[in-house]
């Protein structure tokens, strides 16, 4: 049985706790948060759990294996390093670092004393990422063409991250876990109207073979809609994650072009066949996530959503908000060394404007999640 302390019991917090009191493989021995009510609420649901006002006292404890650490992501690195060189395994709440930097060099002290991170990209264990994950893999949807995706309600403003920072990782971690390929470049636009920080962007990645994926955040928003289109060669997609049921949709869609001689002589034929959906499992993504962290321990395994996946998802969003600084700038993606064409661990980071690749270690962005100063400093998602 793998135990666990929580840092973090605001919005997110509960969700980890109870699930991780449920499962059989774990159990949490106590939680952590500034906020004397969130403390307040941890004893009166769980009486058998020790809470603390001071992280410290949790990571300094002999009888705690993990530490989950579900605050704000401007506290995750210290947290995090202080966990792993206490000699605890780390769960993280996405996005993993504030910095590529960051989490370089937690991914290598935990290489280092042999410790599993995992990063907290819960869409990973829905029952519709895995069905769209099989569906690539078994090719119903042939060559890939495109991931679409909007993202949009009304709030929750943030404090300490603009909106990509706060909904892009999603969707970001979703397209590192299908598309197979290092994007080569990232363009952004976006606009902040009321706190400070971006309300709304507009995220568009380029990959190899003329795979392009756009994303669209917004808290400024008057419905809520997460939806996704995904198009292949042979069969279109479409992934409505409000919806009960039928979540997934297939479509039978498609263009063939063939050509003759003469630029102008293109054939387009169009294709419409039937739509169905498919079975989509029904699990609780976070129950599933947090059990196969706990079995990754137990059996010295390597979680797929680790800290790589983590630094990933943090390239990708500092390249989009050096993009969105310069106004839509394209930003590039570009291997760093490897010959390995899926070795997304060594990427350095360039802005085309005429100036050369600069190097990862060297790229200093202009935006940056910050601390500041909360009355509580309660946990969030």
């Amino acid at each position: 049985m793998v135990r666990f302390g929580v840092i973090g019991y605001g919005y997110w917090g509960p969700n980890i706790v109870r699930n991780l009191d449920q499962l059989e493989e774990t159990q949490v021995l106590a939680v952590c948060d500034k906020s004397a009510a969130s403390r307040r609420k941890v004893q009166k649901a769980y009486p058998h759990i020790r809470v603390s006002g001071d992280p410290a006292e949790l990571i300094a404890a002999k009888d705690i294996d993990a530490i989950a650490v579900i605050t704000p992501v401007w506290t995750h690195y210290e947290l995090a390093k202080a966990a792993l060189e206490s000699g605890k395994h780390v769960f993280v709440e996405k996005p993993f670092t504030s910095t590529v930097a960051q989490a370089e060099e937690l991914i290598e002290l935990a290489d280092r004393k042999n410790l599993k991170i995992m990063v907290d990209h819960t869409f990973l264990f829905t029952g519709a990422v895995r069905k769209i994950k099989q569906l690539l893999q078994d090719g119903t949807l042939g060559k890939l063409y495109y991931y679409d995706s909007t993202r949009v309600n009304l709030g929750l403003f943030q404090h300490d991250v603009n909106v990509i920072w706060d909904l892009a990782p999603h969707d970001l971690s979703i397209i590192d876990h299908l598309i197979q390929d290092t994007p080569e470049a990232i363009v952004a636009t976006g606009q902040s109207h009321l706190n400070g920080f971006e309300d709304i962007a507009f995220i568009t990645i380029y990959f190899p073979d003329k795979v392009i994926a756009h994303i669209n955040v917004n808290w400024l928003s008057p419905v809520k809609v997460r939806t996704t289109l995904i198009g292949g060669e042979k069969k279109m997609l479409v992934w409505n994650d409000l919806e009960a049921d039928e979540k997934i949709k297939i479509y039978d869609k498609g263009v063939h072009i063939t050509s003759r001689e003469g630029l102008y002589n293109l054939l387009v034929s169009y294709r419409s066949g039937d739509m169905w959906a498919p079975q989509v499992e029904q699990i609780e993504a976070l129950r599933a996530e947090l059990s196969y962290f706990a079995n990754c321990i137990t059996k010295d395994e390597t979680p797929f959503n680790d800290g790589q996946s983590g630094l990933r998802v943090v390239r990708m969003l500092e390249a989009a908000n050096e993009s969105l600084r310069r106004r839509g700038s394209l930003v590039y993606l570009s291997p760093g060394g490897g010959p390995e064409s899926h070795d997304h661990s060594k990427l350095s980071i360039a802005v085309a404007n005429g100036s050369v690749i600069t190097p990862s270690g060297e790229y200093v962005p202009q935006y940056r999640p910050v601390a500041v100063a909360s009355p509580a400093a309660s946990p969030k998602e």
